[in-house]
């Protein structure tokens, strides 16, 4: 029996309408968070310019965003520049499971941070809910090392909006609409990073 083709004006329909909420997240994310936007890529421009690194971290499509973060600072976003000190705390498996395996999960960021953390550097934190404990554990060992911390998340913030310097909190309960600010932020601070600190001859 050949397979139902799919109904093309239901799937027109559904896409227009995930991409109508999404737009009307970021609209509303510019009006809530926009300075708080602002104020998180000041203070990863601030920690690059005074020869600090970044940390990112988070779970699952959070881990994701935390590697796209530094391996575009550390790589290439758009223009030539030299590679930032950027680093991703979900990258080396090894790492993720052997401290998971010998301290908890919960413990994995914290003891990342510990290794990896000095003061002067830049945590940036990423949890949709703002809840994860291992996300809150890596903040607690960033603040106790004197890290700036920044923290993406949605859902009101959670008890991480409350522990991070700059908590940018994104005014959506949806997960995926949160994901999908969160890399705007990520796409923010590359851009921003890049203008401020590797002006081009001329202008931006």
């Amino acid at each position: 029996m050949a397979a139902r083709e799919p109904d093309m004006p239901d799937l027109l329909a559904r896409v227009r309408e995930e991409i109508e909420e999404s737009v009307a997240v970021k609209r509303a994310a510019l009006d809530v968070c926009g300075a708080s936007i602002a104020r998180a890529v000041g203070v990863v421009i601030e920690t690059f310019r005074d020869g600090g690194k970044l940390l990112a971290f988070g779970n699952g499509g959070s881990a994701a965003d935390a590697q796209h973060l530094a391996a575009e600072l550390a790589g290439r976003y758009v223009r030539e520049r030299p590679g930032l000190p950027a680093l991703a705390l979900t990258a080396n498996s090894s790492d993720v499971t052997a401290i998971g395996n010998d301290y908890g999960f919960d413990r994995v960021f914290a003891r990342l941070i510990e290794a990896h953390g000095r003061a002067g550097d830049v945590a940036v934190a990423i949890s949709t809910s703002g809840n994860s404990p291992n996300v809150l554990a890596g903040v607690e060992a960033a603040r106790e090392l004197e890290l700036r911390t920044v923290g993406l998340t949605g859902s009101g913030g959670g008890e991480l909006a409350g522990m991070v310097d700059v908590p940018v909190v994104v005014p959506s309960d949806a997960t995926p609409r949160v994901q999908e600010m969160h890399i705007t932020v990520v796409h923010l601070i590359c851009a921003l990073v890049d203008e401020t600190l590797f002006p081009r001859a001329g202008g931006v």
